[in-house]
């Protein structure tokens, strides 16, 4: 139905032939489940976060204060930093902003030519979580240079590579991010020399266990902020629509009853996962869906396909926002469990609603189909464009 990345079968309502399966070419272990899934995400005592081990880093400091890659207890001890601008109260205490920036941003929509990424569901969480962080929501553009040259390859990586070429590709993908450590390294050295609000400030002044956190530590976490903080916002505000539209009787009831839009975004996160996988490792021999897996094995939880998993999930491929439970893994589970993920729905609810207010015959153009992220990795649109009248 839509040009989504050939290597996400489970969009095409295809299943796997095996729920956990060793890939020979590249030298990792598939997991497609939703209860493998949920059980590698549940336990991080037996399936490790740190995949770095398994790869040839010449510079620790890359990786360094990276919470996405890092095992409890100093996962715990670095989340905790920041925990306190993502608690319910602070989160609904945004509600306001985001409705009047919703609204600014709307303000500025040509009804002839509306591209909702470019004109809503990029700008609005940048703007949300560069104000948060304490940086200039107004270098917008540049943040996302640098992020979409993150996710530009189409290619999945391999363990087979000889280490040699596994460098290479590690020193591409530092490359392409160096210009966000950089700018971020350079507000981080502001912070210390004069105190400002935001998270940044924070992470610079906080201390683990008596010791201010390094400059790298700082960077690689206020980048995570940064990049997750945005893009899976960007990624759901686009699916949620697009998914929509697709499924006219289910979009006019939104339409009608705007407190169906929080079901309505849980089924889209299901539906079309924006982070398509995650990676773990495993710490000793272990058995996982009746298959036995070494130590020190690459595992691949392609949430995305585990999202559709007929063992969890009645008609799958078919988009539902009365589906209940939905205990779908968009947003992870366990220790790692997405720390922005109240932000992520009250964005995605709030500028759903003002959206629809604004443009009630809302809907996508037959004329400009969309495009996707190109990452297997990830699951969203790029660009919609929409017809408003």
């Amino acid at each position: 139905m839509w040009d989504t990345n050939p290597q996400q079968f489970w969009l095409r309502g295809e299943r796997p032939e095996h729920v956990v399966e060793y890939d020979e070419q590249l030298g990792f272990w598939n997991v497609y489940g939703h209860p493998e899934s949920v059980e590698v995400l549940g336990d991080w005592a037996r399936f490790s976060s740190d995949t770095t081990r398994l790869f040839p880093v010449d510079d620790a400091s890359l990786t360094e204060g990276n919470i996405i890659q890092i095992d409890p207890p100093e996962h715990r001890q670095l989340r905790r930093l920041v925990s306190h601008a993502f608690t319910p109260k602070v989160v609904a205490d945004l509600e306001a902003r985001i409705t009047e920036l919703t609204g600014e941003l709307l303000d500025d929509v040509s009804g002839d030519d509306f591209e909702l990424v470019r004109d809503l569901a990029y700008p609005l969480p940048v703007i949300v979580i560069a104000e948060l962080l304490g940086v200039p929501s107004s270098d917008r553009d540049l943040f996302k240079v640098w992020v979409d040259k993150m996710f530009e390859s189409t290619n999945q990586f391999s363990l087979k590579d000889d280490q040699a070429k596994q460098r290479e590709e590690l020193r591409d993908s530092v490359e392409a991010i160096r210009p966000l450590m950089d700018y971020l390294g350079e507000h981080a050295a502001q912070c210390r020399r004069t105190p400002r609000p935001g998270l940044l400030n924070d992470l610079v002044r906080a201390e683990v266990d008596g010791e201010r956190l390094t400059d790298a530590q700082v960077v690689n976490f206020a980048a995570v902020l940064l990049v997750a903080g945005h893009i899976t916002t960007t990624m759901l505000l686009g699916n949620t629509v697009l998914a929509l539209d697709a499924h006219p009787d289910q979009f006019e009831a939104v339409r009608r009853d705007r407190a169906l839009i929080p079901a309505a975004i849980e089924e889209s996160l299901r539906f079309l996962t924006p982070f398509a996988v995650l990676a773990r490792v495993t710490n000793k021999p272990e058995t996982l869906g009746g298959v036995e897996i070494p130590a020190d094995q690459l595992l691949m939880l392609w949430v995305g396909a585990a999202n559709r998993d007929p063992r969890q999930f009645a008609n799958p491929d078919v988009l539902d926002i009365t589906r209940d439970p939905n205990p779908h893994l968009g947003f992870g589970r366990g220790v790692h469990f997405c720390l922005g993920a109240p932000l992520a729905r009250l964005e995605g609810r709030l500028a759903l609603d003002v959206l629809l207010d604004r443009f009630p015959k809302l809907r996508t153009d037959p004329d400009r189909p969309p495009t996707f992220m190109p990452s297997p990795n990830l699951t969203g649109v790029r660009s919609l464009p929409l017809l408003t009248d």
